[in-house]
């Protein structure tokens, strides 16, 4: 345990020490590349701005989060136990997955307005589909010899889905959770530089067009943080929850 903890401190505190250098050696203007001092300096100095920005930003990731995982779930039941739906609208949600989601964008703020549901709906938009997918699997590839078991014992549907397919499923659900925490993050901010007047992305379109690079930096490493943190919380439920790998299920 403690050597995950000391090596990603090592390579981060690397890292922050080979960007100081280069900033220093190569006298990189800081309104082109802020030192790590800069810009701790500027977080700590705008840290009320930054909080009050990161607010509704950890909140849209969040919602967006929550509903776009639940959704997925409920799609995934259903595609597990009709195969007719799932080989007429899987196909169909790849090609939604393929559009970029900048380009969806405007469209959903036309649709939707300029508050929170935009915001809300990328993040989910962000987060159903690896879990769309990752979810179908678990929920499929259960072990025959069990699934056999069960119907042997004349088990309903209901009760191989809470006590096989579910089980199964899990190490595969937050394999994708993990990623959708952090994607999730992704969304709000892109759907806040559509169109926003507060949130971290409405925060980093307004430093970069005043060009104050500690203030942008500043924004991406409360969002960062804010991110680790979120997908932090989902590994240490994974740890709680799940003491088997998918085989093992």
């Amino acid at each position: 345990m403690t050597r995950r903890r000391v090596l990603p401190a090592a390579s981060l505190a690397g890292i922050l020490l080979l960007w100081w250098l280069a900033v220093v050696l190569f006298r990189i203007p800081e309104y082109i590349i802020p030192s790590p001092v800069h810009v701790a300096r500027t977080l700590f100095g705008d840290f009320g701005t930054i909080a009050r920005n990161l607010v509704p930003t950890a909140v849209e990731s969040v919602l967006g989060f929550l509903l776009g995982n639940l959704l997925s779930i409920a799609v995934a039941t259903l595609f597990v136990h009709q195969k007719t739906i799932e080989e007429a609208f899987f196909p169909l949600a790849i090609i939604v997955r393929s559009i970029p989601i900048v380009a969806l964008a405007p469209i959903l703020v036309l649709l939707f307005g300029n508050d929170m549901a935009p915001k809300v709906i990328i993040a989910a938009l962000v987060c159903f589909f690896p879990t769309l997918v990752n979810m179908v699997r678990g929920l499929s590839s259960v072990n025959p010899q069990a699934l056999e078991l069960m119907k042997i014992l004349s088990a309903t549907k209901g009760e191989i889905f809470w006590k096989l397919r579910i089980y199964n499923s899990l190490p595969y659900l937050f394999a994708a959770l993990k990623i959708a925490a952090s994607a999730s993050v992704i969304g709000a901010i892109v759907g806040e530089w559509i169109g926003s007047t507060e949130g971290i992305g409405a925060l980093i379109i307004h430093a970069t067009y005043n060009f104050d690079t500690g203030l942008l930096y500043a924004a991406i490493t409360a969002a960062c943080v804010f991110s680790v943190a979120f997908t932090s919380l989902i590994s240490f439920l994974e740890r709680r929850l799940v003491k088997w790998s998918p085989g093992e299920a």
